[in-house]
């Protein structure tokens, strides 16, 4: 888990053009890359209303192939940017074009000022630089907010907050950022901040960054809340 102070989350990697190794091939590479702006991309609302259809089709032990509607947390999008860690770099950004091309994720608006907040942050193993200069952290900023569904919050995701950090004794900002699954229907946050497998409330917690035999980590079907 994550201090309380949150935005500590490890960084997060280019795709959509090669470049040098290191910062530099994070910061000549764009967000979500060979995608490209999608015509009549669904709400965030519309895309959380998804998740109760998606719970459904997944039942005893078939899987089915539509994916779970996901939340995305910080650190998702932080490896995205990030070179250090190069495994990371490409699970998470094959996971966020899949998620993206299916219409099967939300990122929520605490993620987007954590993944400002990191990837600005002076780096002592980049001699001292970020992984992202400012101009183009705020610029990576818009393009999630425009590629992916956004999730705000309002005073019913701030009382979950309260009562899943009392109930499972959450770090606060983990509490809030599971909050916003929980109210909006949404039954999966990817992160590595959570315990991997456990239900909180109803949401599940899965860490795609876990060893796997190949591709973004899978889990067994939802159970039914």
């Amino acid at each position: 888990m994550r201090s309380s102070s949150r935005p500590q989350a490890n960084s997060f990697a280019c795709c959509r053009r090669g470049g040098a190794a290191g910062r530099d091939s994070a910061a000549t590479s764009g967000f979500v890359c060979s995608i490209g702006p999608r015509p009549g991309r669904k709400s965030a609302r519309r895309a959380c209303n998804c998740a109760s259809s998606h719970r459904a089709s997944a039942t005893g032990r078939a899987r089915s192939s539509t994916p779970v509607a996901s939340l995305i947390d910080t650190n998702v999008l932080v490896y995205r940017f990030d070179p250090r860690f190069p495994e990371k770099q490409r699970i998470a950004r094959d996971l966020l074009r899949g998620r993206l091309v299916d219409d099967a994720v939300a990122i929520p608006h605490q993620a987007i000022l954590e993944f400002v907040a990191v990837v600005t942050r002076p780096r002592r193993d980049l001699d001292g630089g970020p992984l992202l200069n400012p101009t183009r952290a705020f610029r990576e900023a818009e393009e999630i907010m425009r590629q992916f569904p956004v999730l705000y919050p309002d005073a019913a995701v701030l009382s979950a907050a309260l009562r899943g950090a009392a109930a499972y004794r959450l770090p606060w900002f983990d509490a809030h950022l599971w909050a916003y699954a929980e109210v909006n229907g949404l039954p999966e946050i990817l992160s590595e901040d959570f315990a991997h497998g456990r239900h909180y409330g109803s949401v599940r917690a899965s860490n795609p960054f876990l060893p796997t035999t190949g591709g973004v980590h899978e889990l067994p079907p939802m159970y039914e809340p």
